[in-house]
């Protein structure tokens, strides 16, 4: 197998985890305060990374690699987790998801910012089609009705693709695994003590799923998910694979419907079906 398909391979992999992030997300809000579950979910992952890098007896990064970990760590630690259970508080997860659409060009903008990439102008095309049914899609279906919901969604778009970008152009000298280890170990912290001090007064009552939820996003979105993904955009190209950020609502809308019964809109279908045909067209030209 060569590198282009096991990039695409680990992409994919991560995809089908991050699909479940926004759902869980949403579960798991009905009955934890936003701020606990983010902290509660990155120190969590970070206790777990920390075992990676005995385990595995990873070096230290340099001392000129901290300020990129560090943007990392604002990015998808920190940054895209907050902002987005501060925004599902609001919206449905079928509603946020749609958004998801709009993090490939996000993540190919900071490519070219951070990562030095040059990508051609078919590529640009296909990725800012798929953006503008997007963001299309969320002008006319609630943006305006709903800003302290989708505001905060466009926010963590952004700041996901910085740490995507800024993740992956560590990655090719770290390795995948280290960056978000040590993303997650520079942040255990801080995590860890604003989730003892948040902690809420009694936990009887909860639903087991808002715990499996928990679980879900410390275990698979915080950690497992993003291995396979920077490992995926350090082999093909942050601007390239990044465009399989694309597809998560084609399976996040399906788990939207059958674990929360929210309503998936017929337009919902046809705006991840055109990205999806931006993904191909993307993957087609992207360098």
């Amino acid at each position: 197998m060569n590198k282009t398909a096991r990039a695409w391979i680990n992409g994919l992999f991560e995809v089908v985890i991050f699909s479940g992030s926004l759902p869980a997300t949403r579960l798991a809000v009905v009955e934890l305060d936003p701020f606990f579950l983010t902290v509660a979910r990155a120190a969590i992952a970070g206790l777990l990374g920390c075992g990676l890098l005995m385990v595995f007896r990873q070096q230290r990064p340099e001392r000129f690699d901290l300020v990129s970990l560090c943007i990392v760590a604002l990015g998808v630690v920190v940054g895209f987790p907050l902002l987005s259970a501060l925004a599902l508080t609001r919206i449905t997860s079928a509603h946020a998801i749609i958004f998801i659409g709009l993090v490939p060009l996000a993540t190919a903008l900071f490519g070219v910012l951070r990562g030095g990439e040059r990508p051609r102008a078919a590529f640009w095309l296909c990725s800012g089609v798929g953006g503008a049914c997007v963001a299309g899609f969320a002008m006319t279906h609630g943006l305006s009705a709903s800003p302290v919901g989708d505001l905060p969604m466009l926010a963590a778009i952004l700041v996901c693709g910085l740490g995507y970008a800024e993740g992956t152009t560590l990655s090719r000298r770290l390795g995948s695994r280290q960056v978000i280890s040590w993303a997650l170990v520079l942040s255990l912290s801080i995590m860890l003590l604003l989730a003892i001090l948040t902690l809420p007064h009694s936990f009887d009552g909860r639903a087991d799923s808002t715990w499996m939820s928990l679980a879900y996003v410390s275990l698979f979105s915080m950690l497992i998910g993003f291995i396979f993904w920077y490992r995926g955009l350090a082999q093909g190209g942050i601007a390239a694979v990044g465009q399989l950020q694309l597809l998560p609502p084609l399976f996040g809308l399906g788990l939207a419907a059958r674990l929360l019964h929210e309503q998936v809109s017929a337009g919902m279908v046809a705006v991840t079906l055109l990205v999806l045909l931006c993904v191909v067209g993307a993957k087609r030209v992207a360098t």
